[in-house]
């Protein structure tokens, strides 16, 4: 594997973590827990992994594991699409997608981080969860210059009181 895709895959996690604290703070869930540590090593297994050249994309196929600091994404497939210019322009994220760190959690069937837009989107039975509090919807969009995010589907909310 070249050393620039290396490099490419830290964006990846940047993509688990510090893009869903935008959406997490227009539902009253804090993510921060959800920041990467970049200073971490990046750890990525899976049992295939194939690099197209011409296409300028890398698969990552079956138990996909990412992880870097306290911060976990699995799923089934994860590809990987370069720019022309090196830089990831798309990662899309397919199949029992879930990000983790030890407080929060983050589900949905497929996920589309669009670099380029600055958008991320979460499809099919999305749950984001922060201990007792969740939220769940058919799909979230996230515009991750602003921060807004918006959920469709049929949206629930569950949001636990702090003992007072």
């Amino acid at each position: 594997m070249k050393v620039t895709t290396v490099k490419h895959l830290l964006t990846l996690l940047w993509f688990c973590g510090a893009l869903m604290t935008p959406a997490a703070a227009q539902t009253g869930l804090n993510f921060s827990g959800l920041q990467a540590d970049q200073s971490a090593p990046l750890e990525v297994s899976a049992d295939r992994l194939s690099l197209n050249q011409s296409d300028g994309s890398a698969l990552f196929q079956d138990n996909v594991i990412i992880g870097q600091g306290n911060i976990r994404l699995s799923a089934d497939q994860v590809v990987v699409r370069y720019s022309n210019g090196g830089g990831i322009s798309r990662v899309d994220v397919q199949g029992k997608v879930t990000f983790v760190t030890a407080d929060e959690a983050a589900e949905a069937d497929t996920a589309i981080y669009d670099l380029d837009n600055r958008q991320l989107t979460l499809a099919g039975n999305v749950m984001v969860t922060q201990g007792q509090s969740a939220v769940l919807a058919d799909r979230m969009v996230v515009d991750l210059a602003t921060g807004d995010a918006t959920l469709t589907g049929r949206v629930r909310t569950i949001l636990q009181q702090a003992a007072q």
